[in-house]
């Protein structure tokens, strides 16, 4: 399924017959502010500026950096998922280069959008993809923010933040897919309290 796929993707793992396969991260130094569990955070990643320009320009309305507040993790975890998660099969070859358009656009720190773009799939899109294009499908996205009691406390670099992901495929010929939901944790960090916030990394459970 895409949402297999795109998991791989956003994680920068491999994926295997059995599903998504996990990566070793290091131990965690911050602390939860409940009892469930967030995932590990890596280690540091610089937010250095990254250059502008989207590969395709998909259907509907993916939003840029400079459309929301980027001091407001809120709204640049919003932003940075709807680009990931708009695919449009007109214009892109997979999944992955939502991927790729979000680390182009600036969403994304320096070391994530590096994974992404050195990621590379072990095969081609399979038949849902097909599908998708088709019907020339692109995807309606909507998110609904869904954080637990154990979102570990904002710092002034480091935010967590929990969206539930939906999306819709929708054919320029009419015809509707059945969507897709996920359930996305959001780190992002920043080099001060003072600032812009990036995407430091999106985990897929």
């Amino acid at each position: 399924m895409v949402a297999t796929v795109l998991a791989c993707v956003l994680t920068a793992t491999g994926c295997g017959s059995g599903g998504e396969q996990d990566a070793a991260v290091p131990p965690s130094s911050s602390a939860a502010t409940g009892t469930g569990s967030y995932p590990t955070p890596p280690g540091p990643s610089e937010a250095a500026p990254l250059p502008t320009g989207f590969k395709g320009t998909p259907e509907g309305d993916v939003p840029r950096p400079a459309d929301v507040d980027r001091r407001n993790a809120d709204a640049v975890g919003r932003g940075a998922l709807t680009v990931m998660w708009t695919y449009d099969a007109t214009v892109d070859s997979g999944p992955h280069d939502a991927g790729l358009r979000a680390a182009d656009a600036g969403w994304l720190t320096k070391a994530y959008a590096t994974r992404l773009r050195a990621h590379r799939a072990r095969s081609a899109p399979g038949a849902q993809w097909r599908e998708w294009t088709d019907h020339r499908a692109h995807t309606v996205v909507t998110l609904r923010k869904a954080e637990d009691a154990a979102k570990p406390a904002d710092t002034g670099t480091e935010a967590w933040r929990q969206w539930t992901v939906t999306a819709t495929p929708s054919g320029r010929d009419g015809w509707q897919g059945e969507p897709t939901t996920v359930v996305a944790y959001v780190r992002l960090t920043r080099t001060a309290a003072d600032e812009t916030w990036r995407v430091a990394d999106v985990t897929v459970p």
